[in-house]
């Protein structure tokens, strides 16, 4: 009887230490590790970190209206507003116990994304959000994924809905902080079947998400800008004759098509930021940066730094991409280095060739019932939908 007390009371020690270690020696030594460099942030909070205030400017930010504005940034990461206005553009935030930097500088991203991406993972999920999603490679692959299986609206329209129940219990537990221990976080090694079953979540769960929010957007920023939806109306007309539809030989000479497009995501990248993390430790510009650190690549605040893109940042200017960027890392919707979206040029195809389409027969503007609420769900999406009024175009040429 003694035997198994004492032996209760090691488990309890060792648990109780591993506790110690993991809430509150080593935020203390990461923390203090890049106080020394400069690096400040919100203070540590025992167990959550910082997850709490995210979660409660989120819902601020979401119960707030807006008028139509591009200037986004404080209502879909109102996190990284707030802190960035109080500690710089490189802050140090709390994920759990988990230390977490964001920084919007350009070279600092590319340092990280293509000088040392092989030292940089894929950002671990979370062990809730896994049971969601899988293992697969969830993010802007949705396009190839409807090219290899095809799809068919009506029966897929249950699974849409299934989709957006998913999408809130994603959130939720993304939000959440996972304390292993409450339960087993071990796994034994999955088979290849499972892997192959992970892969199909994503095909089919992230399936609509990233080309249609683009072609939302995209909608949206025309019947907002008449004048640009005239210039791509003529475009079209101009490169296919007789009303006939877009095809690989005359895809390339929509110029105009692409630059609004490439112009949407900048201003509405599908996804606001990206999750990568340290293999080992690695030097980063002037930064010690230690194996284990989780980094949240603010790609939103990137695309509307008025320090990268000028005064006019937050507006619609799709001619600004008619000239070559300054820097690779000021602009980077489908990713950046070795791991950027592989479905990016089928997207990028897909979409011009639906927007010409539809440009081509319709006229767009947006009807008195839309509320501009742009919302970070799995993409940047209106949170009402997007009411845009149709009128039938005639080409008189």
């Amino acid at each position: 009887m003694q035997i198994l007390v004492v032996v209760l009371l090691l488990l309890v020690l060792i648990n109780l230490l591993k506790l110690i270690y993991t809430l509150i020696w080593l935020p203390w030594r990461f923390g203090t590790h890049f106080k020394k460099q400069g690096i400040k942030g919100p203070p540590y909070r025992l167990i959550y970190g910082n997850s709490e205030e995210i979660t409660q400017l989120t819902k601020d930010a979401a119960s707030k209206s807006m008028l139509f504005s591009h200037d986004i940034l404080h209502c879909v990461s109102p996190h990284y507003h707030k802190w960035s206005a109080m500690y710089g553009k490189t802050v140090l935030f709390w994920f759990g116990s988990k230390p977490r930097l964001i920084f919007s500088d350009p070279d600092m991203i590319k340092g990280l994304m293509v000088n040392n991406s092989g030292s940089v993972i894929k950002g671990a999920f979370n062990p809730l959000s896994k049971l969601l999603f899988g293992q697969g490679l969830v993010g802007l692959e949705d396009i190839i994924s409807r090219t290899a299986f095809g799809s068919s609206f009506e029966e897929g329209k249950r699974i849409f809905e299934l989709q957006d129940q998913q999408a809130v219990l994603t959130l939720q537990a993304d939000r959440s902080v996972y304390l292993p221990g409450l339960s087993s976080d071990r796994e034994e090694d999955r088979l290849s079947v499972e892997e192959v079953i992970d892969e199909c979540k994503t095909i089919y769960f992230a399936g609509k998400e990233t080309t249609a929010n683009l072609l939302s957007w995209a909608l949206l920023l025309l019947a907002k800008h008449p004048d640009w939806q005239n210039r791509a109306r003529e475009e079209v007309f101009r490169v296919c004759k007789s009303n006939q539809l877009p095809n690989s030989e005359n895809l390339t000479d929509l110029k105009t098509v692409t630059l609004i497009l490439q112009e949407t995501l900048r201003l509405y990248p599908p996804a606001a930021m990206l999750l990568r993390q340290t293999a080992k430790n690695i030097k980063l510009g002037r930064l010690d940066i230690p194996a284990n650190t989780e980094f949240n690549l603010p790609i939103l605040a990137v695309h509307h730094d008025t320090e990268i893109w000028g005064s006019d940042a937050n507006e619609f200017n799709p001619h600004r991409f008619s000239e070559p960027r300054k820097h690779m890392a000021s602009y980077f919707p489908f990713g950046i280095g070795p791991r950027f979206c592989v479905g990016q040029n089928l997207a990028m195809v897909e979409a011009k060739i639906i927007l010409a389409m539809i440009i081509q027969r319709f006229s767009l503007a947006i009807s008195p019932t839309y509320v501009h609420a742009p919302v970070l769900a799995w993409t940047l999406e209106p949170q009402y939908g997007a009411q845009i009024i149709l009128s039938r175009v005639v080409n008189s040429s």
